[in-house]
């Protein structure tokens, strides 16, 4: 009997597994053919990020591709450190530059630059471009080095007229009235044509309608309070210990200059080096809140293109809203969900899809998940929530997967022509065909020597502006009260100048002397003629009535 009844659970056993192997590949061949049907574009222009995965296992030539068209619908690149991310990075921009699209990379760690050199190729790439299906070709990219400090590259500039007052406001965190009084400041300089160029032009304004020329500001435009004056000065005080002092200031960057091609037709990859300045957030978010406003403001309305003009990759993302207003929250969104009319695409980098608010996350269009870890309650919480993030799939169990994807793996859903998103894949990502390792200080020397826009923006043109001007009035002030003060102590010495009386004179010439000179000739004259027998008094007789 009991024998039988082993028997019995060996063949169930074999008939279950049976059973899920033809389940498995019934689920496998389904998968594949809604994949293929989700990522066929037809004629429609597009890159491959790499293939699919089911269970575990590559599908050959089951390709993952993006449209061009829709890559100006934004993107987000997460993951946790060391799973893949500026490697993805990395394969966007070159695989951008491959189809003539140029774009700006945002280095905070400084392990882009490598994407100038072409890949010295490994049997490891090798072998995952056999498992995709996709032969491995080796490249470089033309790179442009960028840099807001004295890293190697072109100097990134900015003048704090060209931030307006609004703007400049909000990256202060003025309040209603303190942003109020910078609008008339800027008005003014506007008026007496006075330019703000960098921090000292604004300073140096500031001070000046508090002191100097307080009552010429008042005429004009009224009376500012000292002490909201005080805490705009401080505030500038702040930005400039970050390092703005830098940032502003002429020339001015052209946004136009981002926009470029070599002479094979392929796109500049710009890499902006800020690795000395990821522990300065303000300085970091008002560099990449003015670039997104004059890029904005530049660049001409060109509805829906067939590529976009330009992309921009934001590493470290978080640096962007950490400590971030809630009107610079705000402007931010708004530059998001409008610039797109303008041909560019914006790809936000970070750990987690949890740094980036909900009001900028729900505009991104593609979305590559890498790993991520889960060591505490909080981790495991925000797999949950970036779980939610993604499609629903009948394939995979997201939030089980997220904790299990290899480096070099992603999760990827993309937008088709019509903005429908594609369906969520597990991608093995195809290998970048530059070098994934940084340039060496020779090799980057020999980039920036051969730039032209290194020497056109190379030094610093300090004109004449606000600081100057009012310098001047200052001192020209400060000189006519000099030369009052000297003209009422010549006058004063002129007095003291004249011939001083002598002691005689001066007691001849006084009252007294004269009253007791009179007296003494007066009894003088009495005694002589007495002595005559002249009376010299007259008697008043009395009247008897």
């Amino acid at each position: 009997m009991e024998y039988f009844i082993n028997v019995q659970c060996l063949v169930a056993k074999k008939l279950y597994i049976c059973k899920s192997k033809i389940l498995n590949m019934s689920n496998k061949e389904t998968f594949s053919k809604e994949m293929l049907k989700g990522y066929d574009f037809k004629d429609l222009p597009s890159i491959i990020l790499g293939g699919a995965m089911i269970d575990g296992e590559c599908l050959k030539e089951h390709f993952v591709k993006v449209p061009l068209k829709t890559l100006n619908r934004h993107g987000l690149i997460a993951g946790a450190t060391g799973t893949g991310k500026t490697k993805t990075m990395q394969i966007l921009a070159e695989q951008l530059a491959n189809q003539g699209i140029p774009s700006l990379l945002v280095d905070i760690k400084g392990d882009l630059s490598g994407i100038a050199a072409p890949s010295p190729g490994h049997p490891k790439i090798d072998e995952r471009h056999a498992l995709i299906g996709l032969p491995f070709k080796k490249g470089k990219s033309p790179v442009e080095f960028l840099t807001l400090s004295g890293e190697k590259g072109v100097r990134l500039r900015a003048t704090v007229s060209e931030f307006g007052p609004v703007l400049f406001g909000k990256i202060l965190d003025l309040n209603a009235t303190q942003s109020g009084v910078l609008s008339v400041v800027f008005k003014y300089c506007d008026d007496h044509r006075y330019p703000l160029l960098d921090l000292k032009d604004l300073r140096e304004t500031l001070q000046y309608i508090t002191d100097a020329g307080k009552e010429e500001f008042k005429a004009e435009y009224g009376m500012v309070s000292t002490a909201t004056v005080g805490a705009i000065l401080r505030k500038i005080v702040e930005l400039e210990q970050q390092g703005a002092d830098l940032f502003f200031g002429e020339p001015s960057f052209e946004v136009d200059d981002l926009v470029r091609v070599n002479r094979s037709g392929k796109g500049v990859v710009s890499i902006l080096r800020v690795s000395d300045i990821q522990d300065k957030p303000k300085l970091f978010s008002t560099f990449m809140l003015q670039l997104l406003a004059e890029i904005y403001a530049t660049f001409p309305e060109e509805g829906d293109l067939d590529q976009p003009k330009l992309c921009l990759f934001i590493d470290e993302a978080h640096l962007v809203f950490k400590n971030a207003s809630k009107a610079l929250l705000e402007q931010l969104e708004a530059i998001v969900k409008l610039i797109r009319s303008k041909g560019v695409g914006i790809f936000f980098v970070t750990q987690n899809p949890t740094d980036i608010p909900d009001e900028i996350l729900s505009q991104l269009g593609l979305k590559v998940q890498h790993a991520l870890r889960a060591f505490t309650a909080k981790d495991r919480k925000n797999i949950k929530l970036a779980a939610q993030n993604f499609p629903d799939s009948p394939y995979y169990d997201v939030a089980d997967l997220l904790t299990q994807m290899g480096i070099g793996e992603a999760l990827v859903t993309a937008l088709n022509k019509k903005g429908i998103p594609t369906p969520l894949v597990h991608t093995l990502l195809r290998a970048p065909q530059s070098r994934m390792d940084v340039l060496t200080e020779e090799e980057i020397d020999a980039i920036v020597s051969k730039s032209k826009l290194v020497r056109k923006y190379a030094e610093p043109d300090d004109r004449k502006s606000a600081y100057e001007i009012l310098e001047k009035k200052i001192n020209e002030a400060a000189s006519e009260e000099h030369q009052k003060e000297l003209e009422k102590q010549k006058k004063k010495a002129k007095k003291s100048s004249k011939k001083e009386k002598s002691w005689l004179e001066s007691v001849y010439n006084s009252t007294t002397t004269r009253q007791i000179g009179r007296t003494v000739a007066r009894e003088l004259t009495r005694g002589i003629l007495g002595v005559l027998g002249i009376r010299t008094t007259r008697r008043r007789r009395r009247r008897r009535y």
